[in-house]
């Protein structure tokens, strides 16, 4: 039987009250359980408090080279997640960035409002440059301005943000306040939003490091999308150390890393697993991890295989959500063009 994605009416009149809160992800490759956990999940609470849009921003994510075919499939892969993971579209706003122009063309004109040197003294810039030394291209430079744009064309109020992007939101919050400055206020300066803080996940090989969707390693990563056996063979090759005992110590980083697996995916505290595992070695404690990993993360990729068989489902979903998108965008960039003095279409 295939899956249907449920579409209702906006609510305009709930939506006046409360703030808008924008954010996306990247279709570069499948989602971990990192950016599950640590994103996703406080976006299915936020959307019932604010206004909120939720995009799959397959622009940015042209910065880096993608096969296009790839490309293609993982904005829906993504967009699906989106909803298995409990985003709703009947409540928030779903879509992909790139089925809504008024994003690259508000970026244009905060592009010649921003200065070389604000661009240029962006640390991402300089971080993924020596990444991809053999592509560092334009897009890469102007990457913060698109993001701008992305906010500042629903005038979003709240940005969740990581410390990766908090000089983004500094240049977006500045290219707000120039413009109004010289056109008169047209833009909300948007304030970064700090979620609740949620354990952070690290790679199961180098656990002193963020678990990354790019880690060429894939042993390194839990990926929504990994079938059982895999979660289980992970969590089983994790790297530890040469204790036996089952106790959280950061210094132990391996071990500390799966005992946070553990207490996300069975809501049990650190004393709890102690406890639990007191007397017992890491062969024990990782088969219970897997396990708990394979029960936590079922659900939800059984609901995106559903909505992944009906293709058509899921596009008319983003369909009607770039379409309540663009609704808005249209009448921000409208003020824009107006304010920065071209001749109305």
């Amino acid at each position: 039987m295939k899956a249907t994605v449920g579409i209702l009416p906006p609510m305009e009149e709930a939506k006046t009250t409360r703030k808008v809160i924008l954010s996306g992800m990247q279709p570069t490759n499948d989602l971990t359980i990192g950016q599950y956990c640590g994103a996703l999940r406080n976006w299915v609470d936020l959307q019932h408090e604010y206004d909120s849009l939720f995009c799959v921003v397959d622009l940015h994510a042209i910065t880096v080279r993608q096969e296009p075919a790839k490309l293609r499939r993982r904005t829906l892969d993504v967009a699906a997640m989106y909803i298995a993971a409990g985003i709703d579209p009947a409540v928030s706003t779903l879509f992909v960035q790139s089925h809504v122009p008024e994003h690259t063309q508000l970026s244009w004109i905060l592009t010649c409002l921003t200065g070389f040197g604000e661009c240029s003294r962006m640390t991402q810039f300089k971080d993924k440059s020596a990444m991809h030394a053999d592509n560092v291209n334009v897009g890469l430079f102007t990457y913060p301005i698109l993001m701008a744009a992305d906010i500042l064309i629903y005038n979003a109020d709240l940005v969740p943000v990581g410390e990766d992007q908090r000089q983004h939101l500094e240049l977006t919050r500045n290219l707000a306040e120039r413009f109004n400055f010289h056109y008169s206020p047209t833009f909300t300066v948007p304030e970064p939003f700090i979620p609740k803080v949620g354990a952070k996940i690290m790679s199961l090989q180098e656990p002193e490091k963020k678990m990354s969707k790019s880690d060429p390693n894939e042993r390194a990563t839990i990926f929504m999308v990994d079938t059982d056996d895999a979660i289980r063979s992970k969590v089983k090759r994790a790297v530890t150390d040469s204790g036996t005992d089952i106790v959280y110590d950061e210094k132990r980083a391996g071990v500390a890393n799966l005992m946070t697996l553990y207490s996300i995916t069975t809501g049990k505290t650190t004393a709890e697993i102690e406890k639990e595992f007191s007397g017992l070695g890491y062969a024990e404690f990782k088969e219970a991890v897997g396990e708990a990993i394979v029960a936590f993360l079922g659900p939800v990729r059984q609901r995106y295989t559903e909505l992944r068989a009906d293709e058509d489902a899921l596009r008319a979903t983003l369909r009607q959500g770039a379409e309540a998108a663009r609704e808005r965008a249209r009448k921000v960039l409208r003020k824009v063009y107006k304010k920065t003095g071209f001749v109305e279409f």
